[in-house]
């Protein structure tokens, strides 16, 4: 959201009146007149801006386009996702389900803003914007409507009952799917950590015990051919 600034004009409605008024009672015309005229006049300004306080309005900002469509798209249908969630966390107010909601809506930016870092990614969760999250937000609708009835009749119980177990595995799903998006990256570095101790144990740096044993090992030989060699006896 865009934070607009929105200045009060009641302080110089303000001085201006005090100008009016001055010119109708004493004779401004005169220079000491004119100085105490506007000396008032200021010091009115700063006492209306004290009590008229600045209006802040927040305004939508929309989102530049990116060139990609299909971004677009999904920046679009993500920020819609989350102003549900929002509005759905506001209304419903069981604690549990309102907890859930919050991590589903932190879980959820993250793998917005994680795809709209890397676009490659779209593919990986086109499942998950075509179905797993309007299912989702479909579901919580129903909890709210229902929640809002006050009955608890067999159908609306079941049903709310049937959600509520059913989000701790939907966060779940959330999560996986967040952390699928890192795959590559784990690869990655799981691959560099690993050339990184190899090269650090074969240099003797680490305390890897097999690169340990394998640089011992030439230089235990090289000293026992060395000791054969000095133990050799001629006999004539």
């Amino acid at each position: 959201m865009k934070k607009i600034v929105h200045k009060s004009a009641a302080p110089i409605y303000a001085a201006a009146v005090v100008w009016v008024l001055y010119a109708l009672l004493l004779p401004l015309y005169k220079p000491g007149h004119f100085i105490m005229a506007a000396a008032a006049s200021v010091v009115v300004f700063l006492i209306a801006r004290i009590f008229c306080k600045d209006v802040v309005e927040e305004v939508e900002e929309k989102p530049q386009p990116t060139g990609n469509p299909e971004l677009d798209k999904m920046i679009s249908d993500g920020e819609l996702a989350i102003r549900e969630m929002k509005r759905l966390n506001d209304s419903i107010k069981d604690e549990t389900i309102s907890r859930q909601i919050d991590r589903l809506e932190e879980v959820s930016n993250k793998i917005f803003d994680c795809v709209k870092a890397d676009p490659k990614k779209l593919p990986q969760i086109r499942k998950f914007m075509n179905y797993y999250l309007p299912t989702t937000l479909k579901l919580l609708n129903a909890y709210d409507r229902m929640s809002s009835q006050g009955v608890e009749g067999q159908n609306i119980s079941g049903t709310m009952e049937r959600v509520e177990s059913m989000m701790s595995t939907i966060v779940t799903a959330f999560e996986r799917q967040l952390d699928s998006l890192f795959g590559d990256q784990a690869l990655d570095i799981s691959t560099d950590i690993t050339v990184l101790e190899n090269m650090m144990a074969r240099e003797g740096l680490s305390d890897d015990p097999i690169h340990q044993t394998q640089k011992e090992t030439p230089a235990a030989e090289e000293k026992e051919s060395g000791e054969d060699g000095d133990g050799i006896q001629l006999e004539l």
